[in-house]
């Protein structure tokens, strides 16, 4: 007795589309040359094209430390703006003439 929609379940459990497997090559990666050594042992890693996307496309540029830092930043910075206004708004500071 499984869930699905044959009992008026469907909560979304669907087949995942998944990207076709040809498309991630080692070639040109630092998987080849680690399947290079293993070839040499007359080894094979029949899994490093699972691993192939981490070195193409948009995961192939390395992230630098300013570009973490500074990500969120601005808008950020923008909330902080929106925060101060609206509180300064709703709780403006109080002006007594004397010192405390």
């Amino acid at each position: 007795m499984g869930h699905g929609s044959e009992h008026g379940h469907g909560h979304g459990h669907h087949k995942m589309e998944l990207p076709d497997y040809r498309q991630w090559k080692i070639e040109g990666t630092p998987l080849e040359k680690i399947q290079e050594r293993l070839a040499k042992r007359g080894l094979r890693d029949p899994w490093a094209r699972n691993e192939a996307w981490r070195y193409m496309g948009g995961f192939a540029k390395p992230v630098t430390l300013t570009e973490v830092l500074t990500r969120g930043f601005k808008w950020g910075f923008a909330a902080f703006v929106i925060a101060l206004g609206i509180e300064y708004t709703l709780f403006p500071p109080k002006k007594n003439g004397g010192h405390h």
